[in-house]
């Protein structure tokens, strides 16, 4: 039985949200069980681990998916996209943000330490996902969802609504070459050594691209300290974690 983690910013009418942990699926150790990364894993069992997910939410919906390459482009899903059978996308377009108002569109970012966050602005009836690696908060695709939000679909910042997945928490995002990686501004986030506070960096280009603060929250969960998540620091080789957002 899968069951995501919600937050209670995206508990919005007409939306559905979740972040996955990695129990539930098929997929065999080291991807054990809800691997839901194509090329992970063999195809048949992440597009069932897929399908079930899809199940989650009454299977009449299309999942999308991105080939993500740690940017901040922003994609804008259109009625043709995604798929129901749980297949890899061969036309997922490189990117690492997807925005859309329509409805039956589940959209999905694949983590193991990186953070995915989902946006849904209930006025608009807006919703969008974005995977955030060091090199996107550098980039700050965070921001760049936002924008594309604003400028694509009319939404105003003080309605849209964020919530952060797991990821490495400031217990173990380490980077011991953070002063060649990581801008100066990023410095005031350190919270001990070369750790870093990723979850409040985000939080601020958030609140820096117009949202409230109290429209923004984070499930606090780190893949690196806690089995229940896939982890790339932790483990190297591993599956992915899904993370979800859709209307109905």
């Amino acid at each position: 039985m899968i069951r995501p983690y919600t937050i209670d910013c995206l508990h919005i009418p007409g939306v559905v949200h979740g972040f996955f942990d990695r129990s539930g699926g098929v997929s065999l150790p080291p991807a054990d069980s809800l691997n839901l990364a194509h090329g992970e894993d063999g195809e048949e069992v992440v597009s069932e681990n897929r399908r079930r997910v899809l199940a989650f939410f009454g299977g009449d919906m299309d999942l999308v998916t991105l080939r993500q390459v740690h940017g901040n482009r922003v994609i804008c899903v259109g009625a043709g996209d995604g798929r129901r059978d749980g297949l890899a996308d061969s036309h997922a377009p490189e990117a690492d943000a997807l925005c859309t108002d329509i409805p039956g569109k589940l959209l999905m970012i694949l983590t193991a330490d990186c953070q995915a966050i989902l946006f849904a602005d209930p006025v608009k009836k807006v919703v969008a996902a974005a995977h955030a690696g060091w090199r996107g908060s550098v980039q700050n695709i965070a921001a760049a969802t936002v924008e594309t939000m604003v400028n694509r679909y009319a939404c105003r910042p003080e309605d849209i609504r964020a919530g952060i997945g797991p990821s490495l928490g400031p217990c173990c995002a380490e980077f011991v070459n953070w002063k060649k990686e990581l801008p100066s501004a990023f410095a005031s986030f350190r919270s001990g050594g070369d750790l870093f506070d990723f979850w409040a960096i985000t939080e601020k280009q958030l609140n820096d691209a117009g949202l409230k603060p109290d429209h923004i929250s984070s499930l606090n969960a780190c893949t690196r300290c806690d089995m229940r998540w896939f982890s790339y620091r932790r483990e190297k080789n591993t599956g992915r974690l899904g993370a979800v957002i859709g209307l109905l």
